[in-house]
């Protein structure tokens, strides 16, 4: 075989196929095994679904193939293959905790109401050591109600997020609701991933009272975007809320001022400059929103300097910061920072999409028409979110948008615009 590590996106399905097929114990080729089986994902067809089980089934104890059998078993998770589930079913036996976690969640995603596939999923539960977060998460997506008493236990585990999956899991199976102000206050919890995962434990419930405190929580906007997104979805098809009550919350999450995030740390006394600008680089959003409230309340007059030095030496680059720069850019008014904004809100690049959101919040707070144009372009795009937040800073300019010139297929947007 000749350029068999050619790259994950020039394999061809033949090529994948035939290095998956290849010798299980052999250590140079495990790399390329393990990009076969996540490559093949691209492939729905028989020859590759075939290969990934024959991965599935090869019980190999070597690393290395451990590792590929984990691949497989997900690959066939997101391709949903059916005939998949004993396979699949059979992996939850093993010694190995990641291939039961990869097992559990492949069968979420494939789903199924076989009550012997579920029952000796709700088994695990009750092996040391496993990834209970997934495997509570996948019997209550599948509805299985006599987990439930296999269930109740990790609502005291002292892992936050084991414990929100758990109390999501009672609420879904047995609609209990005096579990849910306990999963709100993970929302708060210290701990970054204890917040994003409670957010889907929300939405998991489609518990759609919770936008509010979703709204407020202090992680990433794009988690809580998504969560009052499929929030509101949920409680606007079951008929308990209407967009009247998501769109505060809604709009407050998309100008995302610090002001409006229930923060989960503090400091003592005001951290120097320095120190403030350096958190923004962080990955807990809940000390960057922190550092973002204290250089607006205590260095308003000598931040926007020290922002764009920060920027330009390594902001331009890190999509965390870029994107906290760009809010702060609006919420300081620094004008200064137009042009940098205006390049920020026809960013393409994946990783800075955020940051269009922030951009075009941010031209809205300086109030400069010379921005108008810019904003039009942007709710041209096909993004919604960065749609909406382009109508409400032309909002902010006194511009009134013309329903007709914005193609939107996004719910949200089309609310909003019947609503203006």
């Amino acid at each position: 075989m000749t350029n068999r590590f050619s790259g994950l996106f020039n394999l061809s399905e033949a090529q994948a196929i035939e290095i998956l097929d290849g010798p299980a114990d052999d250590s140079d080729e495990a790399s390329s095994r393990y990009i076969a089986a996540s490559h093949l994902v691209n492939f729905n067809t028989e020859r590759a679904i075939a290969s990934l089980m024959r991965a599935a089934n090869n019980t190999s104890p070597d690393l290395d193939n451990r590792i590929v059998r984990r691949k497989a078993v997900e690959s066939l998770g997101r391709l949903k293959v059916k005939s998949a589930l004993p396979a699949i079913k059979a992996c939850l036996d093993d010694d190995d905790n990641y291939l039961v976690e990869n097992a559990a969640w492949a069968i979420g995603e494939i789903g199924t109401d076989s009550s012997a596939t579920l029952e000796k999923l709700a088994q695990q539960l009750e092996r040391p050591d496993q990834s209970y977060r997934t495997i509570i998460h996948t019997l209550a997506a599948l509805g299985y109600a006599p987990a439930v008493e296999r269930i109740r236990p990790f609502i005291n585990s002292e892992s936050a997020p084991i414990a929100s999956a758990a109390l999501s899991a009672l609420y879904q199976l047995q609609g209990d609701e005096s579990v849910m102000p306990k999963i709100l206050g993970y929302l708060q919890n210290t701990n970054v991933n204890a917040r994003r995962g409670s957010i889907q434990d929300l939405i998991d419930a489609r518990y759609s009272k919770a936008i509010p405190n979703v709204a407020q929580c202090p992680v990433s906007m794009v988690f809580r975007l998504r969560g009052i997104k499929l929030l509101a979805a949920a409680g606007i098809e079951a008929g308990a809320i209407a967009f009247a009550q998501v769109k505060p919350w809604l709009e407050r999450t998309l100008r995302d001022h610090p002001n409006d995030i229930a923060l989960v740390h503090s400091y003592s006394s005001p951290p120097a400059i320095e120190e403030l600008i350096q958190e923004l680089y962080g990955t807990d959003f809940g000390r960057c929103y922190l550092g973002s409230k204290t250089l607006i309340e205590n260095y308003a007059q000598t931040a926007p300097t020290a922002l764009i030095e920060s920027y330009e030496a390594e902001g331009y680059n890190d999509y965390g910061a870029h994107y906290h720069i760009m809010r702060l850019c609006g919420w300081l008014k620094m004008s200064e920072a137009s042009d940098l904004l205006v390049e920020a809100l026809h960013n393409k690049a994946p990783q800075f999409q955020k940051s269009r959101v922030a951009a075009a919040i941010a031209l809205g707070e300086l109030g400069n028409s010379a921005a108008i144009d810019e904003l039009k372009t942007a709710t041209t795009m096909p993004i919604w979110d960065l749609q909406y937040a382009a109508i409400l800073a032309l909002d902010q300019l006194g511009v009134s948008v013309d329903e007709s010139e914005i193609d939107s297929t996004n719910w949200l947007v089309q609310e909003k615009l019947s609503s203006l």
